[in-house]
């Protein structure tokens, strides 16, 4: 996995700062971070150029693009196919994200579908791949916990040196 350089608490307040304002200008989050414009572009900068922050694109949603149905599928691989089984999953528009797993299965496949029918038809897709063996679908019901970053980055940003403070 690719690990981004570690953000310190200076960092965390800015980052903190854009998530609730996501559209603001260096000098308003300058004045909410309590530090200078060029020190705000600077950091930005270093914290896009060594991925600590991610694109634009988790912001939009499955939904607002037809497809509201969200899934998860747990697919068994042939190893040596395993690359292979990445870049056909990749090419499927429907896939979000893959994870690799260790344990029963291989692969962890975020998929997001029309409705039942499309969502059957992602899943013979990704089952037709050479090298998967076998898939196990589950379907999102309810999203309880969203995605979400901001009490990692709360816990950063209010972190005393040598302590961490736990936020319940």
């Amino acid at each position: 996995m690719n690990h981004p350089l570690r953000v310190n608490q200076t960092d965390a307040k800015l980052l903190l700062a854009l998530a609730e304002h996501p559209r603001a200008t260096a000098v308003a989050l300058a004045d909410r971070a309590g530090l200078s414009r060029n020190s705000v572009q600077s950091r930005l900068t270093a914290l896009d150029r060594t991925g600590a922050v991610r694109s634009f694109e988790r912001r939009i949603s499955p939904a607002a693009l037809g497809c509201p149905l969200t899934a998860f599928v747990t697919t068994r691989v042939v190893q040596r196919l395993l690359d292979e089984v990445a870049a056909a999953l990749s090419a499927v528009p429907e896939v979000l994200q893959v994870y690799g797993l260790s344990g029963e299965s291989d692969l962890l496949v975020h998929v997001v579908a029309a409705d039942a029918e499309d969502l059957y038809r992602i899943a013979g897709r990704i089952l037709g791949n050479p090298g998967v063996e076998r898939t196990h679908t589950a379907l999102v019901m309810r999203r309880l916990v969203g995605y979400r970053v901001t009490p990692l980055l709360q816990r950063v940003a209010d972190a005393r040196t040598g302590t961490r403070e736990r936020h319940a």
